[in-house]
């Protein structure tokens, strides 16, 4: 009777024990399920060290918008306890030589070129869609949130930091066809200091992304913010939309100034006494010539093929050297994509903003 009395009592155990583990399990579900879903959601494209992924839920953007940022702590401060749940992360923004450009199809669809050019850097492509702005699609320099040649997004420990992707995007397109593009300007940093709430060089693209449906609106929105740029470096933007407007935006003296502009590299083109302070004017002139000599239209092959000509290669004697990390174009008037990783040209991923 005892041993009857025994069993009976460890059975009410160990049901009490497994109901408590489906309720913990169940609670941490409903507190979680977004974030383990964006985190399933990645996938490898090939053996490429590229990846893509779909954000699901809210990223806390508006939130961040009301209290911003003015230095990359704050920021990882901020992805930290609203993303990572007080995981700690590390930022690494390093010197990036890149090209992009603004064109028109045969058809008369807007096309977006970009060329990333750093030292080797894993790639991803992500799908973002807040409750409060727009779809998008954006590229996110993995290295740049600890991510290298030895850590990889493969399985759900080592993927955990991609849930701070939304806040670190360096090029993208939204539903509305608005395109950006981020590019080095090895000057002094920008550092504005007014009474406006601060953001920095990656969350000035993300907001542009979810909230700006041409470039009048990204630029009102830029105006309205105080600008840091990250990683003590100096960053300007090229943007263009679904109409062909395409402009270049700078911060001269951390004075705002815009310039029409169809191309950028790496050097200001702020008239003055700062103009084509920088590099990549032969990449620069590439792109002139060749957009002026089609009449500023090109296909989507052959906006590819420009990429291509204004690549970096990779030395083989110096891994740190910049070399083009991948090339992308958006079609601003489709909403699409098509990519190629590390400069293999041969091979082309193409991916859509989500309906």
């Amino acid at each position: 009777m005892q041993n009857n009395k025994t069993k009976r009592g460890l059975k009410i155990v160990l049901l009490t024990v497994l109901l408590i583990a489906i309720i913990g399990i169940g609670i941490l579900y409903s507190l979680f399920h977004n974030e383990l879903a964006t985190l399933n959601s990645i996938q490898q494209a090939e053996d490429a060290p590229f990846f893509t992924m779909t954000y699901y839920g809210d990223y806390g953007f508006d939130d961040f918008l009301q209290q911003g940022a003015s230095t990359d702590q704050e920021l990882v401060d901020f992805i930290t306890k609203r993303l990572l749940k007080g995981i700690p992360m590390n930022f690494d923004l390093p010197d990036l030589g890149c090209s992009t450009f603004s064109v028109q199809t045969p058809a008369g669809e807007q096309l977006f070129g970009r060329n990333f050019d750093m030292y080797y850097s894993p790639a991803l492509f992500v799908w973002t869609e807040p409750q409060n702005g727009y779809r998008s699609i954006s590229m996110v320099n993995l290295s740049y949130i600890g991510f290298g040649k030895d850590k990889l997004p493969i399985g759900f420990q080592n993927s955990i930091m991609t849930l701070a992707a939304p806040y670190v995007p360096l090029d993208g397109i939204n539903e509305k066809g608005v395109a950006v593009g981020v590019l080095l300007i090895d000057t002094e940093p920008t550092n504005q200091q007014t009474d406006k709430i601060d953001i920095t060089t990656s969350t000035a693209i993300r907001l542009i992304l979810d909230k700006a449906a041409n470039v009048e609106e990204a630029l009102d929105l830029l105006q309205q913010y105080d600008m840091h740029a990250s990683a003590n470096s100096c960053f300007h933007f090229q943007i263009a939309d679904a109409s062909g407007r395409s402009v270049v935006v700078e911060y001269i003296n951390h004075e705002f100034s815009v310039v029409e502009s169809k191309q950028a590299t790496n050097f200001l083109l702020t008239p003055g006494a700062w103009y084509h302070f920088g590099k990549g004017q032969d990449r620069y002139q590439t792109l002139v010539t060749t957009l002026a000599k089609k009449n500023n239209t090109l296909t989507e092959t052959e906006a590819m093929q420009l990429l291509q000509a204004v690549s970096q290669k990779p030395d083989s004697e110096d891994t740190e050297k910049s070399s083009t990390q991948w090339s992308v174009i958006y079609n601003l008037s489709q909403g699409t994509a098509q990519i190629s990783i590390q400069r293999d040209y041969d091979r082309i991923y193409e991916y859509a903003i989500r309906k």
